[in-house]
């Protein structure tokens, strides 16, 4: 009798443990990698550069490198123009190409925009349904354009959003005749994104807390 009930134990022992591990990694597969229009043209030498494009790049590599460890989904948005003024990111040009710092491989995603919001007029939101995704993970550039559209319109889509701050960057602006530095550019958009659409992190709270 005691050997049935340790052997019944046993049994229902591995089914709940069996059962909890899917559900831990039923949740872990419902996060993705979103890298925005990380391309040639925002790197020296390119149309349009950004302040830290390089020191984001590396940062961005490092999540990158991590979901590919952990077999998780990367999807990256290129942008390519498509106003008959545009002055960068042309089609068929070196500088529209995606990065070598988080160049794609065969297998992951890649999803071409025309506008700010990646999911204006593009097929990511019927992607990520289709793949369950609930969580999001986003990097790339231009902070102040492209990331914050892109994190805004996932917030509103439902997502749960996580910004890698030190994997963003962006260049100076001007305003009525007054210049913004590119920092002051950064920090103001993460902070308006922090609490509300996003968590704001850095690359290193981000591994560490893996």
């Amino acid at each position: 009798m005691i050997r049935i009930i340790f052997t019944l134990t046993l049994i229902c022992f591995s089914v709940t443990l069996g059962f909890t591990q899917q559900k831990q990694e039923i949740k872990k597969m419902n996060k993705a990698l979103i890298i925005i229009d990380i391309q040639n043209d925002y790197f020296e030498n390119g149309r349009m550069p950004l302040v830290g494009s390089e020191e984001a790049s590396l940062n961005a590599r490092q999540i990158l490198e991590k979901f590919r460890s952990d077999g998780l989904p990367v999807i990256h948005i290129q942008h390519l123009a498509a106003r008959p003024n545009s002055t960068f990111f042309l089609p068929l040009t070196k500088g529209m190409e995606i990065h070598e710092n988080v160049k794609p491989m065969e297998n992951e995603k890649v999803i071409v925009k025309h506008f700010p919001n990646g999911f204006r007029e593009t097929e990511l939101l019927d992607y990520l349904k289709n793949k369950d995704i609930t969580d999001l993970v986003i990097c790339g550039m231009m902070t102040h354009m492209c990331v914050d559209a892109t994190v805004r319109a996932a917030k509103d889509f439902g997502f749960n959003c996580t910004v890698i701050g030190d994997a963003c960057a962006t260049r100076d602006l001007e305003i009525n005749g007054a210049m913004v530095k590119a920092i002051q550019v950064h920090n103001s958009f993460l902070a308006a994104l922090s609490g509300f659409y996003a968590n704001v992190i850095t690359t290193g709270e981000y591994l560490k807390s893996k």
